[in-house]
C-alpha cells in the first residue's frame, strides 16, 4: 500500500524536508487589517510581527474543506492508495474539521490525525509518519506512528505578553490581565492539546532559563528511556535569543547536534521560526521549545 502524508502549515517543517518526503501542506489563513493571506504563501512572519507591533487587527482562519480535498485528490492521482492527514490540535483550531469533511469525499481512504499539538512537535510526528510510509507500512501503522510521536513530545514556551493569546481566545481575560498587572512572565505548555500555564516568573531572563531547564529535563527523561530526541527552538522575531538557547541545549543534552548533522546515534537541535498563524496568537518575542523523542524504528514490523 502506498500511503501519502498531508499536513497543515502550522507544522513548520522546512521546505527541503517536505520535498524530500513528498509531504503536502495545506495552508491556514491570516487576516491582517481585513485582508486574507495564506500562511507560507503570500505573507511572511516578519509582516505579521510588524502588524502586531503596530496594533493592527490580526486574526486567523482554517483552510476550506475544498483545499484539503484538492490535496487528497492530488495524492491519489500520484498513486497513493491511502492518506494520513496530520493536523494542529482541534482545541486550538477547527482546521481538522475541514480535513474530516474533505476525507468523506476523497477518492482514497483518509485517516485524519489530531496531533494535539502544533509546530515542530507536530512536524516531527509528520516526518516520522512519512518515513514509515516510505517503508511500506499500512495506513493504520502510519497514523499510529504520527499519534504516538506527537503524544510523546513536550512543548513549553514563553511569551512577552499574554495579550495576543487573550485576543485570540486562547487564554482567559482574567489571566491575561493578572499577568500584565503583576508584570508576570508566564511559562506555558501544551497539555493534551490545550495551552496551560505551568509556572510564573518575574523576568524574561528567568523565563528563558526555566525553559532551558524544562527542555533539558524532558530530553533527559526520553534518553533514560532509551530514545534519541530531536529539539526545535521556535521563535517569533527573536532570532538571537533562540540561537543562544539552542546553543546551550546542544551543550547540555546528550547525543544531539546541529540540524542536518545528526547521525544515526544522535538527534538534533534546530532553530525554527514560528509561522504567521501561530505568531498571530503568541506575539513577537515568543520563544518555544519542542522536545520530541524519536520512535524506536521507522520500519514496519521492527
Amino acid at each position: 500500500m502506498s500511503v501519502a502524508i498531508v499536513t497543515d502549515s502550522t507544522a513548520y517543517l522546512p521546505g527541503s524536508v517536505l520535498d524530500a518526503h513528498s509531504i503536502q501542506v495545506v495552508p491556514l489563513h491570516v487576516i491582517v487589517g481585513g485582508t486574507e493571506f495564506s500562511e507560507g504563501v503570500d505573507i511572511t512572519t516578519a509582516e505579521v510581527a510588524a502588524a502586531l507591533r503596530a496594533f493592527k487587527p490580526v486574526s486567523t482562519s482554517r483552510p476550506s474543506p475544498q483545499s484539503f480535498l484538492d490535496a487528497y485528490e492530488k495524492a491519489a492521482a500520484g498513486g497513493a492508495d491511502g492518506i494520513v492527514s496530520v493536523h494542529i490540535s482541534a482545541d486550538m483550531s477547527s482546521t481538522i474539521e475541514s480535513a474530516h469533511l474533505a476525507a468523506q469525499q476523497s477518492p482514497v481512504p483518509v485517516t485524519v490525525v489530531d496531533s494535539r499539538s502544533l509546530g515542530m512537535a507536530m512536524g516531527y510526528a509528520v516526518l516520522s509518519a512519512a518515513e514509515l510510509a516510505e517503508h511500506g507500512a499500512s495506513l493504520e501503522d502510519v497514523a499510529a506512528q504520527a499519534r504516538s510521536r506527537a503524544e510523546a513530545s513536550t512543548v513549553v514556551f514563553y511569551v512577552d505578553t499574554l495579550e495576543h493569546l487573550r485576543r485570540g481566545g486562547r487564554i482567559g481575560s482574567a489571566s491575561a490581565f493578572l499577568g500584565s498587572a503583576l508584570a508576570i512572565k508566564p511559562i506555558l505548555g501544551l497539555v493534551d492539546g490545550h495551552i496551560r500555564p505551568l509556572e510564573k516568573v518575574r523576568t524574561s531572563s528567568r523565563a528563558l532559563a526555566r525553559l532551558e531547564e524544562l527542555a533539558v529535563s524532558a530530553a533527559s527523561d526520553a534518553e533514560k528511556a532509551g530514545s534519541l530526541v530531536d529539539i526545535a527552538v521556535h521563535h517569533l522575531d527573536s532570532q538571537s535569543r533562540a540561537e543562544d538557547l539552542a546553543g546551550r541545549l546542544r551543550e547540555r543534552v546528550d547525543r544531539v547536534g546541529t540540524a542536518g548533522e545528526a547521525g544515526a546515534d544522535q538527534g538534533e537541535v534546530q532553530v525554527v521560526e514560528l509561522g504567521a498563524v501561530v505568531g498571530a496568537h503568541v506575539g513577537p518575542g515568543t520563544i518555544a521549545v519542542a522536545v520530541s523523542p524519536r520512535p524506536a524504528s521507522s520500519r514496519p514490523g521492527t
